[in-house]
């Protein structure tokens, strides 16, 4: 068993039993990729995948576990390669992420600023798309790590971390009705054409859903993807916006924002990376510092919750700093991590996870 037979098996199954495609894909010819997965199944004896005629019809039962483990074997092939790079240079490298419009538009150009003043010899490839689009991605292991909301389904195999919440609001132009409010009903919205996001909202309660438990039916006149396209439509009066708040910014001087954060449930952004990856070098738990590109990325996502935490604390007396918090956070580091099933204090999982726990069931140091 050669490991350029299971490169070949895995170019073949993430192309849909393409073998043409595959063979484009690892710049071989055809023949050459068939040959190598039919001795591949005269060395293992059996099929790998039922034929039909010269085509792959479907893989066997056996066969995708072969493909199973082939995938986890390019995996760790891959992570003692990186383990070699980030041992010679942290500071060089690439991160490819996988995000929505709405996060890579509104929320990751400063986070990305940030790291890239930090790391300017560091290639990031910014992948947007659907959740559909970024779990496939997240599948085909194509990317380091993923930024979402909702959707965890797709994203079997992965650890997510939450990062922030946030909540939909309604934009009308300045001459809509709706304009002089600084509260809606959702009767009020349900007598109004609604533009929003296609299949209403991911998270706790689709939209339409929140509405049925009222009674209500929303008048969804016009779906898209994109916040902006949205707003576009928004404009020419063709319905009230409802869109994701981090998407209302300065530039839309032309729009009115209407907090609807007591009609619709908050969501939880948040980020993901394959369990057994190679995220990090090992950690030191007595200092608990961050050591890798990846870790870096994640712990300037992850200010926006700190953020809500020192402004859900501030209520305290007397007020803690970041300081407190972080010896907080040491503090409750193993009991945290047995949560998380890690075998070692990973310093972004024990701010996110004590961040959250604290925010959500209250508890003070």
């Amino acid at each position: 068993m050669k490991l350029h037979q299971l490169r070949y098996l895995a170019a073949i199954a993430q192309t849909g039993l393409n073998i043409t495609a595959a063979a484009e894909k690892l710049h071989t010819s055809q023949p050459g990729v068939s040959k190598q997965i039919k001795l591949l199944e005269d060395e293992l004896g059996f099929q790998i995948f039922v034929r039909d005629g010269r085509n792959l019809a479907r893989v066997t039962p056996a066969g995708q576990q072969v493909i199973d483990r082939a995938t986890r074997i390019l995996r760790e092939v891959r992570n003692i390669k990186h383990l070699s790079e980030e041992l010679k240079d942290e500071s060089r490298g690439t991160l490819s992420i996988a995000t929505t419009h709405t996060q890579a538009r509104y929320v990751l150009p400063e986070v990305i600023k940030q790291f890239r003043d930090k790391y300017p010899d560091v290639g990031l490839h910014l992948h947007q798309g659907t959740s559909e689009q970024i779990g496939e991605m997240a599948a085909l292991d194509r990317i380091d790590f993923a930024i979402a909301t909702g959707s965890q389904s797709l994203f079997e195999g992965y650890s997510l971390l939450p990062c922030y919440r946030w909540h939909r609001h309604v934009v009308v132009p300045k001459g809509h009705p709706f304009a002089k409010f600084k509260k809606l009903t959702l009767k009020q919205l349900a007598g109004q054409p609604i533009v929003t996001y296609v299949f209403g909202f991911t998270g706790p309660s689709s939209l339409q859903q929140i509405f049925a438990d009222q009674g209500l039916v929303p008048n969804v006149v016009l779906t898209a993807r994109d916040a902006d396209v949205i707003k576009t439509y928004v404009r020419l009066g063709l319905g009230v916006g409802i869109v994701a708040s981090m998407a209302i910014d300065d530039s839309d001087t032309d729009l009115v924002e209407i907090d609807t954060s007591d009609l619709f449930p908050a969501h939880v952004t948040w980020i993901g990376f394959r369990r057994g990856g190679l995220l990090h070098r090992l950690l030191d738990a007595e200092e608990i510092q961050v050591n890798s590109l990846h870790w870096q990325a994640i712990d300037r996502l992850a200010e926006g919750l700190a953020a809500e935490v020192l402004a859900v604390r501030a209520q305290l007396t007397p007020v803690p700093t970041q300081a407190a918090l972080a010896d907080s956070y040491r503090r409750e580091a193993f009991h945290i991590v047995s949560e998380f099933g890690c075998e070692r204090p990973d310093p972004t999982a024990i701010r996110l996870a004590y961040a959250l726990r604290w925010l959500e069931l209250g508890r003070p140091d």
